[in-house]
């Protein structure tokens, strides 16, 4: 039945998989459905388990990530053709990963066993989460650990980061195969193995791995919840900075004030009496001001989608990771010139350095990140080892009442829980958080309201493991589990 019917199982088992991250949260999915391709691939050819991978992982990016048709469209005014073509462009490209992934192991693993189901296939899932996640700019969205962030799995995060988590729960989907297929000992194994994957998540998930320093610092996180289709409308200016100023003045005095990423809509050097205004009432009171902006670099005249902070000296920080056909647009020449007279967007923004120092404020030092740049968790390490807390500023109004700015959230706590640093999130209209260190959220805002988040926050110091060393641990476990299923693959046709 499997073999007649797989192809028609793989594309709706890959969209449940999608309900196993926020907001829905699902967590059974994120074993079930996986479990449910290892056996989709069990015994087919390599060419129909590829087919069934690009299925399967298609329908967990088609509604996963359906939130891009709105942002490019509707938000953003572009034809609906090039809406479709982004959306199902990224579509195809997350399922080949998937596809190659079926090929690989149906045509060089070994047909059934615990190599197969518990080494080889998590790996190889893991693999490719791992390399979609920056081969050709990347797209980290949707791995399989973000949706274990409140389970004892999530405890292996600041163990070896997300892609720790997703290992422990793809095992935990092999382990399940290996139940229903394998002999009595390849089932002993299993169930060995989810033991000992739960029991260990729970006990690491105990262990401060970094420590507190100093005092609490107080911090009030600004959102103006002002409509992305709103926000750029000539006029409106004057309206939200009046509003980002009114909502921020009874919190002056909070040792850091966050506003989010291009809180104001102009360049910074168009609003800088204004600025120098907010930063002279800051200061007056104590108080540290972050805030994302748009500058024009003085000198190049390049554009950066920036962080200034002001505490009281003056410090920028330029995003490095730029979102294609977004901040900038991977196209030729001939191309960008046809944008121009489509009268499509097709200007870009300038990346920042590689590796920026941290942003001093309220006598603590922060790392920074801009929008979704904080889905790459392994860039950030450098500059997480010389700070103390984490900011994130950005503005998901792009993606409206969709399940990205949930996902986005989950993302943010991945990455405080990898550093075991807590976080300071602000956005424009949603979700505005503040992360604890090892990423329960201490407070969030509604979306789409104008508020501010206040609390305390304690600075951390000390590394986990996954700052001190970065994916490679991981890494290295996923090439010994694949090169494993080669390796006793050949030995059985021998």
């Amino acid at each position: 039945m499997i073999a007649r019917w797989g192809h028609w199982l793989a594309f709706p088992a890959g969209l449940l998989l999608a309900l196993a991250f926020a907001p829905t949260s699902l967590v059974p999915l994120a074993f079930l459905c996986p479990a449910v391709l290892f056996l989709l691939w069990q015994g087919v050819s390599p060419r129909a388990a590829a087919w069934r991978g690009f299925l399967f992982t298609g329908g967990t990016f088609l509604a996963g990530t359906y939130w891009i048709y709105h942002s490019v469209h509707l938000i953003g005014q572009a034809p609906v053709w090039i809406a479709l073509f982004l959306m199902l462009g990224l579509v195809a490209i997350m399922g080949s990963y998937t596809a190659l992934l079926g090929y690989a192991v149906n045509r060089w693993g070994p047909a059934s066993g615990a190599l197969r189901w518990l080494a080889m296939l998590p790996a190889g899932w893991v693999l490719t989460e791992w390399l979609r996640g920056w081969f050709m700019s990347g797209f980290p969205w949707l791995a399989l650990g973000y949706s274990q962030l409140d389970t004892p799995l999530g405890g292996y995060a600041p163990l070896g980061g997300v892609y720790a988590v997703s290992l422990a729960a793809a095992v935990v989907a092999g382990s399940l195969v290996a139940l229903v297929l394998g002999s009595r000992v390849t089932r002993l194994i299993a169930v060995a193995a989810m033991v000992l994957l739960w029991v260990g998540g729970f006990v690491l998930a105990r262990v401060e791995w970094t420590q507190p320093k100093g005092n609490a610092v107080t911090v009030a996180l600004v959102q103006g919840a002002v409509p992305q289709s709103m926000k750029w409308v000539p006029g409106q200016r004057e309206q939200t900075m009046q509003l980002y100023l009114g909502l921020t003045l009874p919190h002056l005095g909070a040792d850091i004030v966050v506003w989010p990423e291009s809180a104001i809509p102009a360049l910074a050097q168009d609003v800088q009496g204004y600025l120098d205004y907010v930063r002279a009432l800051a200061r007056a009171k104590g108080s540290s001001l972050i805030t994302g902006l748009v500058r024009r670099e003085p000198g190049t005249g390049s554009f950066h989608n920036a962080i200034v902070a002001y505490s009281p000296a003056e410090q920028w920080y330029y995003k490095r990771r730029l979102v294609p056909f977004g901040e900038f647009f991977p196209v030729p020449a001939m191309v960008r010139e046809w944008m121009r007279l489509m009268n499509l967007p097709y200007s870009d923004f300038e990346s920042g350095p590689e590796s920026p120092p941290p942003l001093a404020a309220g006598g603590e030092t922060l790392a920074p990140t801009i929008c979704y740049e904080d889905a790459y968790g392994v860039e950030q390490i450098d500059t997480v080892r010389r700070s103390t807390l984490l900011v994130n500023v950005t503005n998901d109004a792009w993606f409206g009442d969709s399940s990205a700015p949930h996902q986005h959230l989950d993302i943010s706590r991945m990455r405080s829980l990898e550093t075991g640093r807590p976080m300071l999130r602000a956005t424009n209209d949603g979700v505005t958080a503040l992360i604890a260190y090892d990423g329960a959220l201490l407070g969030e805002l509604p979306q789409f309201k104008p508020g501010v988040l206040t609390g305390t926050v304690v600075p951390r110091v000390g590394l986990t493991p996954y700052v001190r060393f970065g994916n490679w641990p991981v890494l290295a476990l996923l090439y010994l589990g694949f090169a494993a299923g080669f390796a006793g693959a050949r030995t059985k046709r021998r």
